[in-house]
């Protein structure tokens, strides 16, 4: 098991491999997967396996994971008194794997909403769904099949999370209770900022930038910053039997740093290098995503052509990479850029200075710190 040395790894990567976190995680995913897939396999043997496609595209998003929620949630726990073996480890570790599992079927869910044709590089769920039943000749509408089995598997990985939770709680019994009263807080609130989100994307926009930034940070809140950063954060201080009030502060530092985290990402989706991220250049602005990051440009824009060649470019699925680099350029000469790195920067100090006040032990001080820099300060 590699332990912390001395300085802290500073890549997400490398942060994830301390303490052999990642490979533990992995394990713990490995393991509930195939025994998911010879239950389906039991179920749909009358098929010819047919049912082993929905294990087959879990494995593939599974695996492809940065493990970043599992390592807050372990190094919170570690951060709290937790050891680094034995049966509440375990229980850190295999509720890392359900964090994972949660994240795989949002991802799942919000690539359907979303439209989305690609995920880490590879083609989203419903894009491989919908190309089998086209290249098998099957009856019927292709894509709509796709975005069926995207949203079963989706409701499959769920449930799969739920499962290595209570798993994960037998060997964690004194604080089970306070650990599933966070877990489900969490899912409830990440239905609600997904609902938010398709809500936001319907209502009318561009008419008071003000309003739709706010709504845009109220979506991102509720649907990002918490099961991304606080959540994992207040999880983890549970399991190593931290109180309400110690847990709660662990939140409380999280939000700050998982909307700068998602705000990172809207940024990424505009300008990120696709050969970095996954994603083909600009596809935020392909899928009409209404961002903070939008919604500052459009209140630094004066009515004119450049607006108009923002908003009309939002949500057009045949936007050419000139026609990003030109929006990105009015996004940039906007001053929105500029605005929302500094409020990354401003909630990323506030998030800091509360997780500097928290009464935390080493190493996970030292590491919740070079994550909570990792989140913000990142390519992809």
């Amino acid at each position: 098991m590699a332990l912390i040395s001395s300085p802290v790894p500073t890549t997400p990567s490398a942060l994830v491999d301390v303490e052999g976190l990642r490979s533990r995680v992995d394990e713990a995913l490995t393991a509930h997967l195939m025994t998911l897939a010879a239950e389906i396999a039991g179920v749909g043997a009358a098929t010819e396996g047919a049912a082993t496609a929905l294990t087959d595209q879990a494995s593939v998003l599974v695996s492809g994971g940065k493990r970043l929620r599992a390592a807050l949630c372990w190094w919170s726990f570690r951060s709290h008194g937790g050891a680094v073996s034995g049966r509440s480890a375990d229980a850190a570790v295999r509720t890392g794997a359900a964090l994972e599992l949660f994240q795989a079927a949002a991802l799942l869910h919000d690539d359907v909403m979303d439209n989305s044709d690609t995920r880490r590089g590879a083609p989203t769920a419903h894009r491989s769904f919908a190309a089998h039943h086209a290249g098998s000749g099957w009856s019927g509408d292709s894509a709509r099949f796709g975005e069926a089995g995207a949203i079963l598997l989706g409701d499959l990985v769920l449930v799969a999370a739920q499962r290595e939770l209570t798993g994960a709680l037998t060997t964690a019994p004194d604080v089970a209770p306070r650990v599933r009263e966070a877990f489900d807080r969490m899912q409830t609130e990440v239905v609600t900022g997904q609902y938010l989100d398709v809500l936001v994307q319907a209502e009318p926009w561009g008419a008071d930038p003000a309003a739709d930034e706010s709504r845009a940070r109220a979506v991102l809140r509720a649907k990002s910053a918490g099961y991304s950063v606080a959540f994992p954060l207040e999880l983890g201080a549970l399991l190593a039997g931290a109180g309400p009030e110690r847990a709660a502060s662990l939140h409380t530092a999280g939000v700050p740093l998982g909307e700068a985290f998602q705000l990172r990402d809207d940024v990424l989706g505009v300008f990120g290098d696709p050969a970095v991220t996954g994603k083909p250049a600009g596809d935020d602005l392909r899928e009409g995503k209404r961002t903070v990051l939008v919604a500052r440009a459009m209140a630094g824009l004066r009515p004119g052509a450049d607006r108009d060649l923002l908003a009309g470019a939002l949500g057009d699925p045949d936007l050419s990479d000139d026609d990003v680099r030109r929006v990105r350029q009015v996004i940039v000469e906007s001053g929105a850029l500029d605005g929302v790195e500094r409020l990354i920067a401003e909630l990323s100090g506030t998030a800091t200075a509360r997780l500097d006040a928290a009464e935390l032990s080493s190493p996970g001080r030292e590491m919740l710190a070079a994550i909570a820099r990792a989140l913000v300060d990142r390519e992809a």
